[in-house]
């Protein structure tokens, strides 16, 4: 006897003993976490995590071992931007510099500093503690502040500083993420409420996402200490999380339906649908693991974080589907679809085929060659925009202005340019060259005096490490890190370092800063995406041509996907690139894209679309292993696959769109890109281009070698008679591993009976065809049961369903 698939083994074993496989799965999800919260997350330092010089830089000071003390600027001016009083600027200002000092938070004070136009009056605050954590003990000085601004009319106070624009950033983000998760979470349900029709079926996606997700950040964070994790990580783990795992349990449970529809007992079910769409799920979640495997070769660390946490949740996701999901429907039962929504329900369990699918295939089947001119032609020109892609690392312009802690960091650096942007110079000699390096970097300075490009508002300040072999001296610019002023400060900075250092022997001096990381940053990725695209299409070539063993498929598979992701560039840079979208979408735009986002965009993408290839391509090749023509396959395959994908992609649409509305502008850019993507990937690829193709390439669909006939682990074709059941002798005792015809294996009432007595398995409730009455009154009848079954396939079965009659061979090898 032919062994059964995996998938087949593990969500018959986890339908036959529920209780085992929903515990160990409760136990799974709460070790996770419990590992998660006792190993603690070892985040990215920034000093060790940069790329090229800014990343020397880092690491140059970061073996100076410099205390980094949390510093807070306080600055006053006058009320509503007037001419500033200074004496009661004064006043106001030893008032605040004696609150400060009171306060246990507080190191030091330091002297009062006018600004050049004397129009401001800046007081200088060091905080007690580290800087990780000054968020957390910076509200007493922020009341102090206040207290001081009621005390004092007429006068504006705004703090500035580490652990304020830390807090007040947090602060917003959380809001919006709450915003974010308030909406999507009823969203999601909404929607795959409509889906269903029944409320515990549009529970059951949710809930195991979001035990998915839970898994998966405790595993990430146990993976820390292996490779250091970056703040995003989580974020992306929800983002991924709820889209991949609503996904794939929508796959089993309409597949799951489907067959309980069409006649099949609860466990007969569950074993087709671990056959296909369990199969399905496996096959579209390695894809997406080999995408986001690309990522590491990025070779940097902050893509790796991201590769991570991204792999962990979907790895996590695909397990949920095999094995606990079938364990949930079956001791669900038929209480899966309860209750009902009167309506919905209706409207989900309509007979008959549907008119709107076919509708909208005609175009793609009678007309391929015009529909893919046209289709591709539209998608080409939304990738247009895309050539002129700008990639730029984001800043505090990009910022909302409408923060209040971006509001006070606004004037503090036009009052004191030198406290915004800001270049790190550092260099690093053996002790006996201290004298030296402190002498070149006065000299640094002194050049710097007489130009335009850096601020001169207050003089830098060289600081010595304890061991006298690093320093370090922060150079202001007053531009904008975005700006070409301050790229072009930075490029003049790095001219003058090596020359001011070169008479210091063994000398390596670097500069680096938040303008050196995104000019370094973005260079990095724009040369090292070439290599992580090749990858990417490289791995999905092979894996499709294992799953399909045809070229034709993976070929299909890697142009229709690029050409979807190259109109999603496009579309990101006509929105953020430009200015028509701001006031929309609430952002102020920088004219480029986030120099991270397309290379994350193109691997996600890439991964999730190849779930919906998979997926379609799948149920088109059931249905050439039945016989079918070309065109009769795609018609087949993409209508009985319509449902469940456009309904995936609303959820995922959905939940990326809800990204769009946060405040920071590569989340944006991110739910923005991600949401146009899976828009036009199940619209304009899966309706129009993929259809066109398979019908334009003919036979050809499956070149070399014609027809893919099964292979053991393989989806298995899902055979049906076209006419109702009919009562069949019972087969005779058969040797084992012989083979059967396809009525033998799954067409027979009979087998039903024989199956069903060789597993021992009890009576499946009322309430499903099979088991109806047949003196049941009409009105008496479940909803089931008046299905139409006129949308079965008419195609003569081709090969059997690999599901052997075991009870008579189990007789026979007795």
């Amino acid at each position: 006897m032919r062994k059964k698939p995996a998938t087949v083994r593990i969500a018959r074993w986890s339908a036959l003993h529920p209780w085992s496989a929903i515990g160990l799965w409760v136990v799974f999800v709460a070790l996770c976490l419990f590992l998660g919260g006792a190993a603690g997350t070892n985040k990215i330092s920034d000093d060790e995590s940069g790329v090229r010089e800014s990343g020397r830089a880092g690491k140059i000071v970061h073996s100076g071992r410099f205390i980094a003390k949390p510093e807070e600027n306080v600055l006053i001016t006058a009320e509503g931007g007037g001419k500033l009083d200074q004496r009661a600027a004064r006043a106001a200002a030893e008032d605040l510099t004696r609150r400060l000092k009171a306060l246990p938070e507080v190191e030091s004070v330091g002297r009062t500093v006018p600004s050049p136009n004397g129009q401001a009056l800046l007081v200088p605050a060091t905080m007690k503690g580290d800087t990780e954590h000054a968020d957390a003990r910076v509200q007493p000085l922020l009341d102090a502040s206040a207290a001081a601004e009621h005390a004092h009319a007429g006068l504006t106070i705004d703090e500035v500083g580490t652990g304020t624009t830390a807090k007040g950033l947090t602060e917003t983000l959380g809001k919006d993420f709450e915003k974010a998760e308030l909406i999507s979470l009823p969203l999601t349900l909404l929607i795959l409420l409509v889906v269903f029709g029944a409320i515990i079926a549009a529970g059951v996606p949710v809930v195991l996402a979001l035990s998915c997700v839970g898994a998966a950040i405790g595993l990430s964070t146990v993976a820390s200490h292996v490779l250091p994790e970056t703040s995003a990580v989580s974020n992306v783990i929800l983002l991924m999380g709820m889209a991949v795992g609503v996904d794939y349990s929508l796959f089993y449970l309409k597949r799951d339906r489907e067959e309980r529809q069409n006649g099949e007992s609860h466990i007969d079910a569950i074993e087709i649908s671990a056959a296909t769409s369990g199969h399905t799920v496996l096959v579209s979640g390695t894809t997406v693991i080999v995408s986001m495997a690309g990522l590491y070769l990025a070779g940097e660390a902050t893509f790796a974080s991201l590769a991570t946490g991204s792999i962990i949740v979907v790895a996590v996701a695909v397990l949920a589907s095999l094995t606990v999901l079938p364990a949930l429907l079956a001791k669900l039962g038929r209480w899966v679809d309860r209750p009902r929504v009167p309506l919905l329900w209706r409207l989900t369990m309509r007979g008959g085929e549907s008119r709107v699918w076919p509708a909208m295939l005609r175009p793609a089947l009678s007309k391929p060659a015009l529909t893919l001119v046209v289709s591709g032609a539209a998608l080409v020109l939304l990738a247009l925009p895309a050539l002129d892609m700008k990639l730029k690392q984001p800043g505090s312009d990009d910022l909302s202005r409408d923060i209040p802690v971006v509001q006070a960091m606004d004037r503090l650096t036009k009052a004191f340019p030198s406290k915004g942007t800001v270049h790190l110079v550092a260099v690093r000699a053996p002790a006996a060259q201290a004298d030296d390096v402190r002498a070149a970097l006065k000299g640094l300075l002194q050049r710097t005096v007489g130009s335009e490009l850096f601020a001169h508002d207050q003089a830098p300040t060289i600081k010595e490490s304890a061991d006298r072999t690093v320093h370090i001296v922060n150079v202001g610019t007053p531009y904008s890190p975005n700006s070409d002023g301050a790229k072009k400060s930075l490029d003049v900075l790095r001219t003058w370092l090596p020359q001011s250092t070169a008479e210091v022997p063994d000398a390596e001096s670097a500069v680096g800063g938040k303008v050196a990381q995104s000019v370094d940053f973005t260079g990095h990725i724009e040369e090292r995406m070439p290599w992580v695209v090749g990858f990417v299409l490289l791995l999905t070539f092979v894996t499709m041509v294992f799953i399909f063993r045809s070229l034709a498929v993976a070929v299909s598979a890697i142009f229709l996907n690029l050409l979807s992701a190259a109109a999603a560039f496009g579309v990101l840079v006509a929105v953020f690139q430009h200015t028509w979208a701001e006031n929309l979408l609430d952002f102020h735009s920088s004219g480029a894209v986030v120099s991270w986002l397309p290379l994350f965009l193109f691997v996600v993408l890439f991964g999730l679309s190849m779930d919906y290839h998979v997926f379609v391509v799948s149920r088109i090749r059931e249905a050439a292993l039945k016989g079918a023509s070309t065109r009769d396959s795609v018609r087949e395959g993409i209508t009985r696959s319509a449902g469940v994908v456009t309904s995936a992609a609303i959820v995922m649409v959905g939940v990326f769109a809800i990204f769009g509305t946060l405040s920071m502008v590569e989340f944006k850019q991110l739910g923005v890109g991600l949401a146009a993507a899976i828009l036009l990937d199940a619209v304009v690829i899966r309706i129009f281009v993929l259809p066109a193709l398979m019908a334009v390439l003919g036979k050809w669909n499956w070149w070399p070698g014609g027809i893919p006939t099964r292979r053991h682990g393989q989806p298995t074709p899902v055979e049906r008679p076209s006419g109702p059941r009919q009562p069949e002798a019972q087969p005779q005792p058969q040797p084992q591993y012989a083979q059967f015809a396809p009525q033998q294996a799954y067409g027979s009432a009979t087998w039903h009976q024989t199956y069903e007595q060789a597993y021992e398995q009890p009576p499946v409730p009322d309430g499903y065809p099979q088991q109806r009455q047949a003196s049941q009154a009409p009105h008496q009848q479940d909803p089931y049961d008046a299905q139409d079954r006129s949308c079965q396939q008419p195609y003569a079965p081709q090969a059997d369903r690999t599901r052997p009659p075991t009870a008579p061979m189990r007789r026979h090898t007795a």
